[in-house]
């Protein structure tokens, strides 16, 4: 998860009756991690329970669905905000837990105005950072002091909000044009199949990194038309549903997706598992791709395509950029969503306007 990404904004967690913790909640005993708050109740639980109880195995399985309530990759957020904001009260001489309004309202302050040698935090950074507090103090069974009920802190916020503003840095599309750019600069040929595969894939079935990343040879169904990709569980699918990507034959050899990941599968001989897979320096086939690795080998290929800024671009561009070349060329909103899985028609239109404003600028300076 990116640093400034807003997990599950909605923190509790309600099986249980709020356990109490192992240890009177003073000033340096707070759990190390977030990770032993999301459990506390598995804890509370299993206490009751001896190993030779019918209900101890039970008890554990409770525990592993607590822990399975919350994304891996939001505990991991959780635990980095928490650990900070431990770590700036003890160097400030004030309680973590229970911690005061105040405490949390000069502990945002701090972030949005650091001191010299830190960057401010994003508003959205700041919000997660008080769900995390919130999250700890009430796993322990405390009131939050980190709840905009707090006029002090509810104040201090909306301030920081005004200030620093809310709107989320995006990161700019790559359309059909500048993926053909990116293909023209791909070096060695089994690298260079895993590449180009990868970027048609994610960019026709507008694909997160996540998803790109957990896509396997069982998931593909091969078919007259092209391709079906069944998804198992995606960001805003957490409880597993999942979702069915048709991927069509292309028009055109160069760009056509599902005729790349053909050639990509064949070349690295991949028959189960993981999809998209690391390549060596010199060519040898490794085991799955990380999502952050996608999102870093984009970025790479846009430097060395020497497209202007690569530091716009990254993993979420494939996406975007389906988006913006699908609406450009009369997609309807509601055809364009069911591709791309989204619930809210605002994000969708957001890349059109970015598109829009795009072009508006290079008309500008035409001069006429």
């Amino acid at each position: 998860m990116s640093p400034d990404a807003n997990p599950d904004p909605s923190p509790e967690i309600e099986i249980l009756p709020p356990p109490a913790l192992d240890v009177a909640p003073e000033q340096g005993t707070a759990p190390a991690k977030i990770e032993l708050a999301l459990v506390a109740a598995d804890r509370h639980s299993l206490a009751s329970f001896e190993p030779d109880d019918p209900l101890f195995e039970t008890a554990q399985k409770a525990g592993e669905y607590i822990r399975a309530s919350k994304a891996a990759a939001t505990r991991r957020a959780y635990d980095s905000d928490w650990r900070h904001f431990e770590g700036w009260c003890g160097k400030n001489g004030l309680a973590s837990l229970p911690a005061e309004p105040r405490s949390v309202a000069l502990y945002i302050a701090h972030l949005a105005s650091p001191g010299e040698g830190e960057s401010p935090r994003k508003a959205a950074t700041i919000s997660r950072r008080l769900t995390s507090i919130n999250t700890v103090h009430k796993m322990g069974g405390l009131d939050s002091p980190a709840t905009m009920n707090h006029r002090l802190v509810a104040a201090t916020f909306h301030g920081i909000r005004r200030t620093l503003g809310t709107a989320q840095t995006r990161k700019k599309p790559l359309t059909r044009e500048r993926l053909i750019k990116i293909f023209d600069a791909l070096e060695g040929p089994i690298a260079a199949a895993r590449d180009k595969a990868l970027l048609l894939i994610g960019f026709a079935g507008a694909l997160r990194r996540s998803e790109l990343a957990a896509m396997r040879f069982e998931d593909v169904i091969w078919h007259r038309k092209g391709i079906t990709i069944r998804l198992p569980r995606s960001k805003t699918d957490q409880e597993a549903v999942g979702r069915e990507v048709e991927i069509l034959w292309g028009v055109h050899d160069q760009t056509c997706p599902v005729m790349a990941l053909e050639n990509w599968l064949k070349i690295a001989q991949v028959k189960d598992g993981p999809v998209f897979r690391s390549v060596g320096q010199y060519g040898k086939v490794g085991g799955g791709l990380h999502p952050n690795s996608i999102g870093r080998l984009v970025k790479d290929l846009v430097r060395k395509a020497k497209i202007a800024a690569p530091q716009l671009y990254g993993g979420h561009s494939l996406r975007a950029g389906f988006v913006t070349e699908a609406s450009a060329n009369g997609a309807t909103d509601g055809q364009i969503m069911k591709q791309t899985g989204h619930t809210s028609l605002a994000m969708v239109r957001r890349y059109a306007r970015a598109d829009q404003q795009d072009k508006q600028s290079a008309e500008s300076k035409l001069g006429l």
